[in-house]
């Protein structure tokens, strides 16, 4: 099953013969460069571009392109080597575009020799760059992994291979620029548009002639296996993704190495691409929003963003929205940084000097530095203002659009509700925002299948302001993974997702008479150490029985009546009512589950489990931890922020979740028929 990646996110290879796949839109160079242990170029030889095509383990595309196939075999790499980073650069000096903020997104996608795509990412975010390194492979205690980097240069080749340390960085990429300039007229550009009227989704995008057709569905921030709404998806770290090509989108093409020439047509080139391997980037959005008066800044559409579906568009400009403001603030932050480092520079120069300790010239220059101080910060927030005012512009705009799967609870699409016929491709977890924006929050989106447990954190929060005892935090975290688990019912279609209770103390009673009360639960919650017992032991034998099944290649070949459908264990009170084998079958479901289709949601205080020791700390590291109440603990490796995550609830005194519910239960009564 395919992983789609995030920016910084890393993926194991299960193999070490392996193809990079690349399509931009635009004809542009990709390439390699081999580091050591320190992430060191250590000469031109250690670079593959197409000029030198070939390298030991690696191989490049020999010409300027909008698609590429870079081909590796990890094993036949020098020892020294202990990163691959593939490069992407637009050529210069021929006219075209100068900066990828200018051409659609490239796309890479890692498959292995057999065409079945492992792992890819779309290089989204660039703006004034000309050279990106998109992905990077790297060895990791004797295993190879992948990880999106998405890391621009807006100073091209020549900058990008100085930031890995090659001296002769700008004479390789100047040579690079060169050959490129010359041989442009062999460049293969992207093919043209498919027709208007063709079905771009993501779950029906047609395979390439060299492919096998396989199922397709959503993922969990856009391969071939079982279609999604199977109850087991393969997949690690990321949950599926979308056909080969760009998210969403058709197989990839044929590198221009591979490609076959087409007859000519009188006066015109030749078109090297292949007949039969025709795509192109997603569509972009249909040019709804009115025309900007100069001077004042585009109004915002909801589902400004590429993407095949509405549904994708809106998934691409959330994630948007969420980088735009993450980046924003880590500027101001810089800023104000900078201003605070200058001005304490300053203050050590006047101070520095006894003559100026005392007296008006040392006062006139402790007021100077402090005044630049003071203009640089308000330069800073009135830039940070004007990027918040934007993003706030838009939320207001996109939130009212979002889908059932995005949308709050007190959006009224949930009023209409009706069972979907497909699984879509996340499902909304809460809000993010940052203290620099209190009045703007980013819906938190998580693709699906979840690819990881939910740990909801029934004890003390680390944000100030946060007043509520031990119990009202149990009774919260508990409604919080009613809210979650009713979403999760609510988004897939009826019979594709199955909810189990275990509350051993019957402590949650309250919390879950949504679930109760509307029949929607597989069974009763179950209570005590035999009824804990039980459920894990059904879990646990249908986690193996769908492994067996998947490893002897006889997915379809189940026990009659088993329930194909997505498995949601929610855990209350735990540790209570778990003794050692109960601990032992949880970390199982834990670990291996997700992979077969069975998730797992635990509402517990990790201090309440301290009597285990260590033993459940990779337990707890395994689940995504949210909190029933704003809390500031999701760390964001890109920027290094902190985010606020605040989940996302029912309103107080609604009857909107008992109303899905309810219609949940209906469609699922019907469908059983």
């Amino acid at each position: 099953m395919t992983a789609e990646l995030v920016r910084g996110q890393n993926h194991p290879l299960p193999e070490v013969r392996l193809e990079v796949r690349v399509s931009a839109g635009k004809p542009i160079v990709a390439g390699a460069t081999l580091s050591d242990e320190h992430g060191k170029v250590r000469g031109v030889e250690w670079v593959a571009h197409p000029g030198t095509p070939t390298l030991p383990g690696l191989e490049v595309s020999k010409q300027a392109a909008a698609d590429h196939r870079l081909a590796f075999d990890l094993d036949a790499l020098p020892g020294v080597v202990h990163r691959v980073s593939v490069l992407l650069a637009l050529p210069t000096g021929v006219g075209g575009p100068v900066r990828f903020g200018a051409v659609a997104a490239p796309f890479v996608a890692v498959t292995g020799l057999d065409g079945l795509e492992v792992a890819s990412y779309t290089v989204t975010g660039l703006d004034t760059e000309s050279a990106v390194v998109a992905l990077e492979l790297y060895r990791r205690q004797g295993a190879w992994k992948v990880r999106a980097v998405g890391q621009g240069y807006a100073g091209g080749l020549a900058e990008l291979l100085t930031d890995q340390g090659l001296p002769e960085a700008r004479e390789l990429a100047g040579s690079i620029n060169e050959a490129m300039a010359q041989g442009l007229a062999r460049s293969v550009s992207a093919p043209p548009p498919r027709t208007p009227d063709a079905d771009r989704s993501r779950q029906t995008a047609a395979p390439g002639p060299d492919q096998p057709h396989t199922g397709t569905g959503p993922q969990g921030a856009p391969g071939t296996v079982p279609p999604q709404h199977t109850p087991y998806p393969t997949g690690a770290q990321v949950p599926a993704g979308s056909q080969p090509g760009t998210p969403g989108g058709p197989a990839q093409p044929e590198p221009s190495t591979a490609a076959q020439p087409s007859p000519p047509t009188a006066g015109g080139t030749i078109n090297y691409s292949h007949p039969g391997r025709q795509t192109s980037a997603p569509p972009p959005p249909p040019p709804t929003a009115p025309p900007a008066q100069p001077g004042q800044p585009a109004q915002p559409v909801a589902g400004d963003a590429t993407g095949w579906s509405m549904e994708e568009r809106l998934y691409n400009q959330v994630w948007g929205m969420f980088e735009d403001l993450a980046r924003t603030v880590a500027a101001y932050r810089s800023a104000v940084d900078f201003a605070d480092s200058r001005m304490e520079k300053e203050l050590d120069q006047v101070l520095s000097d006894p003559r100026s300790r005392i007296g008006g010239q040392g006062d006139a220059a402790r007021e100077a530095a402090r005044t630049k101080h003071a203009q640089l910060v308000d330069q800073a927030r009135a830039a940070l203002d004007r990027d918040l005012a934007q993003l706030v512009a838009e939320a207001e705009v996109v939130e009212p659009a979002l889908p059932l799967a995005y949308a709050s609870w007190d959006n009224p699409v949930w009023h209409g509700y009706r069972a979907p016929m497909e699984i879509p491709m996340a499902v909304r977890l809460g809000d993010l925002s940052l203290p620099e924006s209190e009045n703007l929050s980013i819906p938190m989106l998580v693709r699906l299948p979840l690819e990881r447990g939910l740990w909801i954190d029934s004890g003390r929060t680390s944000l100030e302001g946060t007043l509520a005892d031990s119990d009202q935090m149990r009774r919260l975290a508990m409604d919080t993974a009613v809210a979650h688990a009713g979403r999760l019912l609510a988004v897939y279609p009826a019979g594709e997702f199955t909810v189990h209770v275990i509350d051993p103390a019957g402590s949650g009673a309250s919390s879950l008479a949504p679930l109760t009360g509307s029949g929607v639960l597989a069974a009763p919650p179950a209570a005590g150490a035999a009824g804990v017992t039980e459920v894990l032991n059904r879990l646990t034998q249908r986690v193996d029985l769908v492994q067996m099944a998947m490893r002897g290649g006889a997915a379809d070949s189940l026990p009659p009546g088993f329930d194909t459908a997505e498995q949601l264990l929610i855990v209350n009170d735990f540790p209570h009512g778990f003794d050692d084998r109960a601990v032992t079958r949880l970390r199982y479901l834990a670990d291996e589950g997700p992979a077969v289709g069975v998730h797992l949601m635990m509402v517990a205080d990790r201090e309440d489990a301290a009597e285990y020791g260590p033993l459940l700390d990779p337990l707890w590291r395994s689940l995504l931890r949210i909190t029933p109440v704003p809390d500031d603990h999701l760390a964001d490796p890109w920027v290094g922020h902190a985010w606020t995550y605040e989940p996302s609830l029912v309103p107080a005194n609604s009857q909107v979740l008992q109303q899905v519910l309810a219609a949940v239960a209906a469609r699922r009564r019907s469908w059983n028929r």
